[in-house]
């Protein structure tokens, strides 16, 4: 038995049929090096022989009686990969078009609740021989570090495979009994409740001090939630979905964060998404004369608590200077505004934001979100925030799965009422792979957007040069 945060929590109670709350990744394959070719077989009795080797994979939801505290995970009895591990083939030409427009669809399914909440489908018919792996795991179970760091044992660092027979699973245990959840979520409620005094009295301290630093002159800001611009990108959501991927050469990121001292390589992916809105929304006629404010999820584990699962997040804001017309001094600005987010995130307690969760009651929050989703609230104020640019570190060096090369791998956040895009991001080898999850209504051409991504890049690179 396993205890969900109220983070963890959070992700179940914010779920809505127009919000499902997980997290994908689309991995693209290349199997060439391996004698006979890596079809559903081979991936499924990998998945088999490695799942044990990731412990929220086969852990279910017990849920608390009346709902008087956050869920826990026990151990499945029933725990089946057959029924997590799916197959579906595109029909040829077998391109990124098709990729992204499966991934869609499959991105845009709940999971369900009555088993483990994780979901891996290979796509065959891909260009080239190639195929997919389009892995899908709610955010209650792991974040997208987290998620990183668990996902890795599926992978090999050699294209050489040791096969065998999957192992014995542990003993399962037994559910616990309603007395034991009852007097578990009592003690639970009264420590969290003890802390939230405190709690609220370093969280209004930050707030001041946030306030005190943005009121010198000449001091740079960060992002301020609810102070956005209206676009077409935020409105309340449906139940469909776009994707799109995009793909940028790191060693080049690297080279052109030169030209502003102290800017990094996440200071150039937020000034190039900057550019590819930036024009996707002129061409529109739609671009507001203020930039758009972006939130980034920022991971707060300590070192002792790499490698844990669950959720270990936070998030700053920053503006998005779309409103910049020059490349580099866009560029300039990004760097400016993210250092600026970074300094006041810093403000805040590392845990402030996973305490403040902890005191969220299950029954009220969950009737809340559902409410808000249905009465369609979204439209009626400013967006929270434009949207989510997620950076994840990725492996420099190749990986494989059941012998076959991993090329490419696309992750994709989520999306929630009112920010209709999400655009994460991952490293991996030299090059950094972009991918954007959009609500269907508000962002059709998502796949305009992605493309502009290269070409707002190859801008930067050229007005950097001069």
């Amino acid at each position: 038995m396993e205890p969900l945060s109220g983070m963890d929590s959070l992700f179940l109670y914010l779920e809505t049929p127009a919000q499902p709350m997980h997290v994908t990744l689309t991995a693209v394959f290349d199997p060439a090096g391996v004698p006979g070719g890596v079809g559903f077989e081979q991936v499924h009795d990998h998945i088999a022989r490695r799942v044990h080797l990731v412990p929220p994979l086969t852990r279910r939801l017990v849920t608390m009686p009346l709902g008087l505290h956050h869920p826990i995970w026990i151990d499945d009895a029933d725990f089946d990969v057959d029924r997590h591990v799916r197959r579906v083939a595109l029909a040829a030409p077998g391109d990124d078009t098709q990729l992204a427009a499966i991934t869609a669809q499959i991105a845009a399914a709940p999971l369900d609740r009555s088993r483990p909440l994780w979901e891996m489908w290979v796509v065959e018919g891909l260009a080239d021989g190639r195929f997919a792996l389009v892995a899908k795991l709610h955010h209650a179970t792991l974040d997208g570090i987290a998620g990183v760091e668990q996902m890795i044992a599926f992978f090999d660092i050699e294209p050489t495979v040791e096969h065998g027979p999957p192992p014995p699973r542990p003993p399962s245990e037994d559910p616990p009994s309603d007395l034991e959840l009852v007097t578990y979520a009592a003690v639970s409620r009264v420590r969290s409740l003890l802390g939230a005094l405190p709690l609220a009295a370093r969280t209004l301290g930050s707030v001041r001090s946030v306030r005190t630093a943005r009121a010198e002159p000449h001091r740079e800001a960060g992002g301020t939630p609810l102070v956005t611009p209206r676009t077409p990108l935020n409105d309340a959501l449906t139940t469909s979905r776009r994707v799109a991927f995009s793909r940028l050469p790191l060693d080049d990121i690297k080279k052109v964060k030169a030209v502003v001292p102290g800017a990094t390589v996440n200071d150039v992916i937020l000034a190039v998404c900057a550019g590819a809105l930036r024009h996707y929304l002129d061409e529109r006629g739609d671009l507001p004369a203020e930039p758009l404010v972006a939130a980034c999820p920022v991971d707060v584990r300590t070192d002792d608590q790499r490698g844990r699962t669950g959720n270990r997040v936070s998030a700053m804001f920053t503006r998005l200077p779309t409103d910049i017309a020059d490349p580099v001094e866009r560029l300039r600005a990004a760097h400016r505004a993210a250092s600026a987010a970074k300094d006041e995130h810093a403000r805040f307690d590392a845990d402030a934001l996973q305490q403040w969760a902890e005191l969220v009651d299950p029954n009220l929050s969950a009737w809340m979100f559902d409410l808000y989703s249905r009465t369609s609230s979204a439209s009626r104020h400013r967006p929270p925030v434009n949207l989510v640019v997620s950076n994840l570190p990725g492996p420099a060096f190749p990986l494989y799965l059941a012998g076959a090369e991993l090329v490419r791998a696309y992750p994709l956040g989520q999306i929630i009422e009112g920010v209709g895009l999400n655009i994460t991001v991952m490293s991996y080898r030299s090059g950094v792979d972009l991918g954007f999850l959009a609500a269907g209504d508000l962002v059709p051409d998502v796949a305009r957007l992605a493309a502009g991504v290269p070409r707002a890049f190859a801008d930067l690179v050229d007005a950097a040069a001069t």
